[in-house]
């Protein structure tokens, strides 16, 4: 699979300068961490679950959780496993079909086995589990279940903890919940894939909802929270981990609003009305906050809609200008450190203090792709949309 595969390959030489790179659920850890993207959630009880997958990876969706948790009733988990296990049978029975990275999230240790289990030889399809609030002392069970069903399934598995626990939220604990946090990942650092963070519990905790004209970085106690994991969880110097951006709730655009630009082309005139047509149906909020994720280090975003992923990956498409930037800045001729102009004329890049985000821009670029220098986000999320 490849982001934008979905679309026409005369299409993508036209949007891009490089384009995104082929992966696949075998490729190496860092690929697959950096290749996110938009994360869809689904609900393990749909009745038409595979269809749905196969649908949505025809859209340019790559990663899919099928969710076992929160996203259902408490009475429905058994019906919900059996669902999932009969609908990885239906996918395995159709050969061919590229399927996005498929992950289920779980309520508890002992579903990971079982679940490994039960899908016998159909678990080739599954790229690893979601682990729910996430810490130290729950974590480590679940993390063991996972390394025992590796074990026993002969398939590489691995784990997206999920950042939601009080204990992470409340000041008086925070430190040392992140701390056993790191003890913990880091211990099991093969298995890790990334880290995504449970922005709603947060503001469960204090009964708060953010309005779909604010971020999540403009609730304070929730910023406080994303800037310490990333502090603790996410730095550029070998220990970090990916840490991906968190649930954008609102969904009110659908694709049909797209359609009348569509008919034009998206490099003739109609990116302008396409970038009225973003604002005034919502999705300024959520464009706001992709871009507030990218620059307080957190890649890909976990989506609830299938409108969110396009805007997810269209923002995580490198412009020609950073790409530009990251390859002066890691020259060979460069490694003694230094200030130059930038070839755009307009910045200062200096070599020494710019180089960790050189680096993470050119593994950005590999996944999603460099721009062409005419090509910006309106454009690349109009010819991603289906006609």
């Amino acid at each position: 699979m490849r982001h934008f595969g979905h679309v026409a390959p005369e299409v993508r030489q036209r949007l891009f300068h490089q384009e995104p790179c082929v992966f696949g659920a075998d490729s190496p850890a860092h690929v697959l961490a950096a290749a996110l993207g938009a994360t869809l959630y689904s609900p393990a009880t749909r009745p038409r679950l595979a269809d749905d997958i196969v649908k949505q990876s025809g859209r340019g969706v790559v990663s899919m959780v099928l969710c076992l948790e929160d996203s259902i009733d408490d009475a429905e988990v058994a019906d919900a496993e059996e669902n999932l296990v009969g609908q990885f049978t239906d996918l395995a029975a159709r050969p061919g079909v590229e399927l996005p990275l498929l992950f289920v999230r779980v309520r508890a240790p002992e579903q990971i086995p079982d679940l490994v289990r039960r899908l016998g030889p159909t678990a080739h399809l599954l790229s690893g589990f979601v682990l729910p609030k996430f810490t130290e002392e729950r974590g480590t069970p679940f993390l063991e279940a996972l390394t025992a069903a590796e074990t026993a399934s002969g398939r590489r598995l691995f784990a997206m903890p999920v950042l939601e626990s009080p204990g992470l939220l409340h000041l008086e604990s925070r430190r040392e919940t992140l701390e056993g946090i790191y003890r913990t990942v880091d211990k099991y650092r093969d298995r890790v894939l990334a880290l995504r963070l449970g922005v709603t519990d947060f503001c469960s905790a204090y009964g708060l909802r953010r309005a779909p004209d604010m971020t999540a970085y403009d609730v304070q106690i929730v910023a406080s929270v994303i800037a310490d994991v990333v502090n603790v969880l996410g730095r550029a110097d070998g220990t970090g981990f990916t840490v991906t951006g968190p649930v954008w709730e609102y969904f009110r655009l659908q694709e049909r609003m797209f359609k009348p630009q569509l008919r034009r082309s998206p490099f003739t005139g109609a990116a302008e009305e396409l970038r009225t047509t973003l604002i005034e149906h919502d999705m300024d909020g959520l464009l706001r906050e992709i871009a507030l994720d990218r620059a307080n280090g957190l890649l890909g975003k976990t989506c609830i809609h299938p409108s969110h992923v396009l805007p997810v990956h269209a923002l995580s498409v490198v412009s020609h200008e950073e790409y530009t930037d990251a390859q002066d800045i890691l020259r060979p001729d460069r490694l003694g450190g230094g200030v130059l102009r930038s070839a755009y004329t307009n910045k200062m890049n200096e070599v020494k203090p710019h180089r960790a985000w050189a680096e993470r821009t050119l593994q950005r670029a590999e996944v999603f792709g460099v721009a062409n220098e005419d090509i910006g986000f309106v454009e690349l999320l109009a010819a991603g949309l289906p006609a």
